[in-house]
């Protein structure tokens, strides 16, 4: 370590700052990304971004920056009042990037009406032309590396993401619409492995299944990656159980819904033949008219 920072020491300020990717000069915004990239002081670096917005500097920038950190400390819902009373300090072309902070943020604290909302009227900028600020293309950041994201790749992101919040909603046909339109115009994996979740919530099992051999026959984009391909797994189990819920409860004329069905059917057909004698009287009645229905 003693070491590195000698080195570090030596070098001309301008490959200080590309190496540990500072905005070059010294003012308060950099200053605030030097302690929170370099001096790894994340509490520190929220106080400096706050003077560097108070300042007038880089307030894009800064703003949008210690949202993220509050976010990280567990400070969400303190970034989301702060983006809302100063985001009028910032540029129009910021609005954006701010807004999806904003969508994650939302997401973190379950305020999950307003993560929906805030996609909604991201869709209405795309379909009157207004997102990237008009152009075709625009970059965006992951992992340290930029790449150019279309409208139409953003379009089915956000999509993907207004049915998750369907989802956790509970609003499965309102999911279903939504991630199929995402399909439609970005086919992925995992937004069909998210619709394939929603069609077994609706208890739609043959669709649910054709839709996951899509994935495992890796016709679509992300197919071989290992998170999908565990995730697929899952999703078969899940099927099959919900399946032989179904099966079950159907043969014995009871709801599915039946707390006895969801938490006990499958260890209890498991062993149908094994315990007889020492089930209670009500398994013994069910036992006989699964036995007469079989005949």
């Amino acid at each position: 370590m003693k070491e590195r920072t000698q080195i570090e020491a030596q070098l001309h300020p301008s490959h200080y700052h590309v190496l540990h990717k500072l905005p070059p000069g010294d003012s308060p915004y950099v200053r605030a990304k030097h302690v929170q990239l370099v001096d790894k002081d994340p509490e520190g670096a929220i106080v400096l971004f706050w003077k560097a917005i108070n300042a007038g500097d880089r307030v894009d920038s800064a703003l949008k920056d210690m949202a993220v950190v509050m976010k990280q400390q567990d400070r969400a819902e303190e970034a989301i009042e702060a983006i809302k009373s100063f985001r009028d300090r910032c540029s129009k072309q910021a609005q954006e990037s701010l807004d999806n902070v904003l969508i994650d943020l939302y997401k973190k604290c379950g305020r999950i009406e307003e993560q929906i909302q805030l996609l909604k009227q991201k869709l209405r900028m795309i379909y009157q032309g207004e997102a990237f600020n008009g152009k075709p293309t625009k970059t965006a950041r992951s992992h340290g590396k930029k790449f150019q994201v279309t409208v139409k790749q953003e379009t089915s992101r956000i999509l993907g993401n207004l049915g998750w919040a369907y989802m956790q909603q509970e609003n499965h046909l309102a999911a279903e619409v939504v991630y199929r339109k995402a399909q439609i115009i970005d086919p992925d994996a995992n937004k069909a492995c998210n619709l394939c979740q929603c069609l077994i919530k609706q208890a739609r099992y043959i669709e649910a299944r054709s839709v996951l051999e899509e994935v495992i026959q890796g016709k679509l984009p992300g197919s071989g990656d290992p998170k999908s391909r565990n995730r697929v797994k899952e999703l078969l189990q899940e099927l099959e159980s919900e399946q032989l819920i179904s099966i079950a409860s159907t043969a014995i004329g009871l709801n599915a819904k039946d707390t006895f069905l969801a938490e006990g059917l499958d260890q209890l057909m498991s062993q149908w033949n094994s315990y007889r004698s020492r089930r209670l009287p009500i398994f013994e009645e069910i036992s006989s008219f699964r036995d007469q229905l079989a005949c």
